[in-house]
């Protein structure tokens, strides 16, 4: 996995953490072609690192947005699930047992969702994801999930996002969000998408709310799904 960029830089290290955030992107179903900064699948993750960066200062939480190494799932290797894994290896041993958030898009949620199963993972956040059937839920036992799909949305299935939520739903506690109008790449309605992810890193970090219809939204584990 490369470096990516870490937000915000100096503002915690060993010791004075309390948190860290991880920001995942997108990619494609198949392709050992490496990333680049310069991908739109990368490059939309800046605004919603931004968002949780801004929705966290001040409480010694660490928001990283690295890039995955190939931009492809690749089948059975899962690629991006390995780059997680080792950054999730490295996270524990600089910073120690704090609680570590991911929040992916699109593929990048299916490698989150996937990663989760990490022993410092404690909640994550799929964005538009990719959870085609068979994708496994059981190792998300004691974790916060928070899936968030548009029926808008032509590239990833949100029924798929739907019918993982009710096997998730076995195992651990998730809150679904539909966002109306939306799109795959969160472009219509961006504000509110970023702000979903904001508010989700707040709550699962034990932080007060910002803002208390998203706050709701983003925990509301006993309701099928809330529409925004």
């Amino acid at each position: 996995m490369t470096s990516g960029e870490t937000l915000p830089r100096g503002e915690a290290a060993p010791g004075t953490t309390t948190g860290v955030v991880l920001v995942a992107h997108g990619g494609q179903a198949s392709s050992t072609e490496p990333t680049s900064a310069l991908q739109p699948a990368v490059l939309r993750m800046i605004p919603v690192g931004l968002a949780i960066r801004h929705a966290l200062r001040g409480s010694g939480t660490v928001v990283q947005r690295p890039r995955f190494r190939v931009r492809g799932w690749n089948g059975m290797q899962a690629s991006p699930v390995g780059d997680l894994n080792q950054m999730l290896d490295a996270i524990a041993a600089d910073f120690g047992p704090v609680p570590v958030v991911l929040v992916g898009h699109s593929m990048g949620a299916r490698a989150a969702v996937r990663a989760a199963g990490h022993t410092a993972v404690s909640a994550v956040a799929g964005l538009a994801p990719w959870l085609p059937p068979g994708e496994p839920a059981g190792h998300l036992a004691g974790r916060k999930l928070l899936l968030v799909h548009s029926t808008s949305d032509s590239i990833t299935s949100p029924a798929e996002t739907w019918a993982f939520v009710e096997r998730a739903r076995a195992v651990t506690e998730v809150a679904a969000v539909e966002v109306r109008d939306g799109d795959h790449p969160m472009l219509r309605r961006a504000r509110l998408w970023h702000a979903i992810a904001a508010e989700f890193a707040r709550a699962a970090l034990g932080l007060p709310a910002a803002d208390q219809v998203l706050a709701a939204a983003v925990t509301a584990t006993a309701a099928p799904r809330t529409v925004l």
